[in-house]
């Protein structure tokens, strides 16, 4: 049976958390997809701390097809780190990355490989123009990117997600960054890889509940913005600018007063409020500080993004 690219190496990178139900339906669907691409592929399984059964499906799964790289991390590291676990061990000269989900449609990864060799680009990254997800995480979503966009460099298209397909020879070019609190794909995006956006439907989660919760979302948002924007930083001397002024002028207005108008200082609850105010600021702009004194610290022991626990 002839093949779209026959003699071309993928390998897709698939993170994996509490997935049991949905990796036997992922698998009758993605297997059929890439033999009809070629015949030199790896299915690389990411289990990142799973709490179910997902690592024993995982090797079932093994035991009946042969392309598969298993890999189970020692606990729950995060998408972004299991993603990189992934892509440090994909062999081929193309990797795609997706979701264990399948809102991402396997069927549409030939899609995305023709993209990326035809534009000759880094990467070919689907965009998705409708999405059966909840109002809330929709809205999310948008925020996320809208601060994003505004407090940092990186420069996102709406509806850009993980699923996509790159060279192996960009991603190695960043592979070595000793970079430990920032995501590789948020690093991709910040070294200025090029990319072709590709408009894909996403599908409804298949099975089971998202393990992709608001925290998380709000600590990505914090990682990327901390990790490549001082903005914070400079939002704080902004503020103290403006503070300081205000206070200089509340403060010249009330000599006026008590030196021309013999008007008493305000009293206990105007002085406490300010007290309280001023405090507040002071422990909004210590804890930027203190987000990023953090990050150095964590950079400085230079530990891993993620540790194997059995590699097949």
């Amino acid at each position: 049976m002839s093949k779209l690219y026959d003699g071309l190496g993928l390998s897709v990178v698939i993170p994996v958390y509490n997935d049991e139900t949905v990796l036997p339906e992922l698998f009758n669907r993605l297997l059929p997809a890439l033999e009809k691409i070629t015949n030199k592929f790896e299915v690389i399984l990411v289990d990142d701390g799973s709490r179910d059964n997902s690592y024993q499906v995982m090797r079932e799964l093994k035991q009946v097809h042969e392309q598969l790289v298993l890999i189970k991390l020692t606990r729950n590291f995060g998408q972004s780190n299991a993603i990189t676990a992934g892509l440090d061990n994909a062999s081929n000269e193309y990797i795609a990355i997706m979701d264990s989900d399948l809102q991402d449609p396997p069927e549409f990864l030939q899609d995305l490989l023709h993209a990326c060799i035809s534009s000759g680009k880094d990467m070919a990254i689907a965009r998705r123009i409708t999405r059966k997800d909840s109002w809330f995480k929709k809205t999310a979503s948008k925020i996320f990117n809208k601060i994003s966009f505004w407090a940092t460099t990186i420069s996102i298209e709406p509806g850009m997600g993980v699923y996509r397909v790159m060279t192996k020879k960009s991603f190695d070019k960043i592979k070595d960054v000793q970079e430990i609190t920032g995501t590789t794909l948020s690093l991709m995006y910040w070294s200025g890889f090029s990319y072709e956006a590709v408009d894909m439907n996403r599908d409804q989660r298949f099975a089971g509940k998202s393990g992709y919760t608001t925290r998380k979302m709000f600590r990505l948002a914090m990682d990327r913005i901390f990790s490549y924007s001082l903005w914070p930083l400079r939002f704080a001397t902004m503020l103290g600018f403006v503070v300081a002024l205000l206070s200089f002028i509340a403060g010249l207005m009330i000599i006026i007063r008590r030196l021309f108008f013999f008007v008493s200082v305000p009293g206990w609850a105007s002085s406490m409020v300010l007290i309280l105010f001023m405090f507040g600021l002071n422990f909004i702009i210590m804890g930027m500080m203190g987000e990023y004194l953090g990050r150095i610290y964590l950079e400085t022991k230079q530990r891993p993004k993620y540790v194997i626990e059995e590699k097949i």
